[in-house]
C-alpha cells in the first residue's frame, strides 16, 4: 500500500489532507493512468484538472495531451509543487476555486473545455450545477464522484435516485460510466466507493437535441421547485415555487402539458419537464434572470 509513503511525504512538507477541502489523494499509479486512458483525450488537447493534489492524475494527463491547466484551491499544495518543481513543464498551476473561477477565462478562443478531475466530494453537487450552467463552454468532463451520486445522475424516472440533478443534466449532456474505484486507492480512505463518469456536452447528444428548444431558465426553476419537496404533488411543489400567482392557472398549465397535477416530480421524464416548461411559459410563468 502506498498510503504510508503519502502520509509521510505530506508530513515532511508540513501538509495534511484538509477535510474542509474534501481532499482524498489518489495513491496508486494504475488508477490515474486508467482514468486518462478512458478519458478519450487527444495529444493536441488542453485539459483542465480540478484539484491537482500531489499530481497523481496530473502527470499522466500531461503525458497524454499538450497542456494541463491545474486548478488547485489549496495554497499549500501550490507552494509544494512550486518548490519541488515536480510537475511536467506543460502543466500550468492556477490557485483558485472551481466554484468561483471564470470558466470563460480558461477557454482558448474558438475552443471548449475538456475537464478531467478527481473531484473533492464536498463540492460535487455545486460543481455539477456549474458544469450545467456553463454547458456551452464544455466539450466533456471526466469526473470522479461518490458512487451513489454518480448513479443518481443516470437514474430513470420513477426511482428514488432520480432527482433535479438527473433532469437538469439530461437536458444538456449524457452520462457514461467509465471506472469504479475502491476506497483503498486513496489517502485518506473515503468511506464510500467512487465512480468515474464522462459527461458528454458537445457535440450535442441526440437525446438532448430531441428535447428541442425551450426556455432553459424557466426549465431550471421548474425542476428545482418540483423536486424541492419530493413528497408533495407536482402541483403543490410548483405552487411553492411561485411560478404562477393563481393556483387554478397553474392547474390549467400543468394539464395543458398533458400531465396530472397530482403526479410527483420523480415520475416525469426530462421530455415531460420540457412540455411543462412550454405550457408554463405560455401561461406567463415568472422566470428570474438565472441560467440553466
Amino acid at each position: 500500500m502506498a498510503h504510508q509513503p503519502t502520509k509521510s511525504f505530506l508530513k515532511r512538507q508540513g501538509l495534511a489532507p484538509q477535510k474542509k477541502l474534501g481532499q482524498n489523494f489518489l495513491v496508486h499509479e494504475r488508477t490515474p493512468k486508467r482514468i486518462v486512458d478512458l478519458s478519450g483525450l487527444a495529444p493536441t488537447d488542453t485539459v483542465l484538472e480540478v484539484g491537482v493534489g500531489l499530481g497523481a492524475l496530473t502527470r499522466p494527463l500531461a503525458a497524454a495531451c499538450s497542456k494541463v491547466i491545474g486548478l488547485e484551491a489549496d495554497s499549500g499544495i501550490i507552494r509544494l509543487h512550486q518548490q519541488e518543481q515536480d510537475l511536467p513543464a506543460n502543466v500550468e498551476l492556477i490557485h483558485g476555486d472551481v466554484l468561483k473561477v471564470d470558466f470563460a477565462s480558461l477557454v482558448e478562443p474558438g475552443k471548449r473545455l475538456k475537464i478531467v478531475t478527481n473531484l473533492p466530494y464536498s463540492i460535487s453537487s455545486p460543481f455539477l450545477f456549474r458544469l450545467i450552467e456553463h454547458k456551452e463552454l464544455i466539450d466533456f468532463a471526466v469526473v470522479m464522484l461518490q458512487k451513489e451520486l454518480a448513479q443518481r445522475l443516470a437514474a430513470q424516472p420513477g426511482t428514488k435516485e432520480y432527482g433535479a440533478p438527473t433532469v437538469l443534466l439530461a437536458a444538456c449532456a449524457t452520462v457514461e460510466p467509465l471506472l469504479s474505484v475502491h476506497p483503498a486507492e486513496f489517502h485518506p480512505q473515503p468511506k464510500v466507493d467512487s465512480l468515474v463518469i464522462r459527461l458528454n456536452f458537445h457535440p450535442q447528444p441526440a437525446s438532448v437535441t430531441a428535447l428541442g428548444e425551450f426556455n432553459r431558465t424557466l426549465f431550471t426553476r421548474i425542476v428545482h421547485a418540483a423536486f424541492g419537496q419530493r413528497r408533495k404533488t407536482l402541483l403543490n411543489g410548483l405552487a411553492s415555487g411561485r411560478l404562477l400567482s393563481d393556483k387554478s392557472e397553474l392547474i390549467r398549465a400543468i394539464e395543458a402539458a398533458g400531465i396530472s397535477p397530482a403526479i410527483r416530480a420523480e415520475k416525469l421524464s426530462p421530455q415531460e419537464f420540457v412540455e411543462l416548461t412550454h405550457a408554463l411559459d405560455q401561461a406567463g410563468a415568472a422566470s428570474p434572470q438565472t441560467s440553466c
